[in-house]
């Protein structure tokens, strides 16, 4: 992949969507590693903008969520599937739908894992998404839980 025009797309399961990124700002690519910045796609009044990290190898994406005086809301993580297309120097991530919620104090929610079992349900994800998903969940928590989220904040707090 290039920066230089890199297409990003996020690809959701329920609703079943492809949305082009378009507006996301591409600010670090690496060989497991995309950053951007982005703005909402929507208008929102709890969060405006922020920063994704996406970590290809683990199966993350982790964003900083802010609000409109840009003070951190929350950090989001989304755990995905990347493809990679290198021919149409495109990148689009598949939604698994677990989510993990970390809030400036601390605290943790986990999020949507009915959704997951009802993508499985009905075959909008296969068995090894599945699978694959929650070992990449189980690991995302694993390092919260062991007071390494910091490292994965770091990543976007450099830019």
């Amino acid at each position: 992949m290039n920066i230089e025009n890199l297409h990003l797309f996020r690809r959701r399961f329920i609703p079943d969507e492809i949305t082009p990124l378009s507006d996301d700002k591409v600010l670090k690519l690496e060989e497991n590693l995309i950053i951007t910045s982005w703005k909402t796609l929507n208008p929102r009044t709890d969060f405006a903008s922020g920063m994704s990290a996406y970590f290809i190898d683990k199966g993350w994406k982790v964003s900083k969520f802010l609000d409109c005086e840009g003070n951190i809301k929350y950090w989001y993580c989304d755990i995905i599937d990347s493809i990679v297309d290198e021919e149409n120097n495109s990148f689009t991530y598949e939604d698994l739908l677990f989510d993990v919620v970390v809030y400036p104090g601390g605290n943790v929610k986990v999020l949507d894992c009915d959704e997951a079992a009802e993508a499985r349900e009905k075959g909008f994800i296969t068995e090894e998404q599945l699978l694959r998903g929650l070992r990449s969940m189980n690991e995302l928590l694993t390092t919260i839980y062991h007071g390494r989220f910091d490292r994965l904040q770091a990543v976007l707090e450099s830019l």
